[in-house]
């Protein structure tokens, strides 16, 4: 089986203002095809700057979110289809502080339809501790 073509995400990526202007770096990103469908996954990191915590000295769960998020997206669009995400829940585990560097790893785990789930895991990459986990629920959108 070939290589999956990852150009339309690779350009999404670089089109994503929102997650350059964080430091999100792209670590990884593909398709496993070992399944009955393709199902996209992907990896990013991001620093945690001054800019980014909180009244208690930790790091804001918007900015947590906004990685699961902008990973998850990744991952739900490596197989090709323009997909958007329809919803999304978070559990966070631990804290993360300035100084941090922070993993995200999504996974698509199953799509029907249109839709799809991806899990989204963000780790502290100085010990591998979650920080939190998402869920993600995505849509596929009709071809233009």
């Amino acid at each position: 089986m070939s290589e999956p073509d990852l150009t339309h995400v690779r350009r999404m990526w670089a089109d994503d203002r929102a997650s350059a202007a964080l430091g999100i770096e792209l670590l990884d990103c593909g398709v496993d095809t070992d399944g009955t469908r393709p199902l996209g996954h992907a990896r990013t990191r991001m620093p945690v700057n001054g800019s980014m915590v909180n009244g208690h000295d930790i790091v804001h769960g918007g900015y947590i979110f906004t990685l699961a998020d902008s990973t998850f997206a990744l991952a739900c669009n490596a197989t090709g289809r323009t997909t958007v995400a329809s919803g999304g829940d978070i559990t966070f585990v631990t804290s993360a502080r300035l100084g941090d560097v922070l993993v995200a790893e999504a996974r698509e785990r199953v799509t029907f339809g249109r839709s799809g789930l991806t899990d989204v895991t963000v780790t502290r990459e100085s010990d591998g501790a979650v920080v939190a986990e998402l869920r993600g629920r995505s849509r596929a959108l009709p071809p233009r």
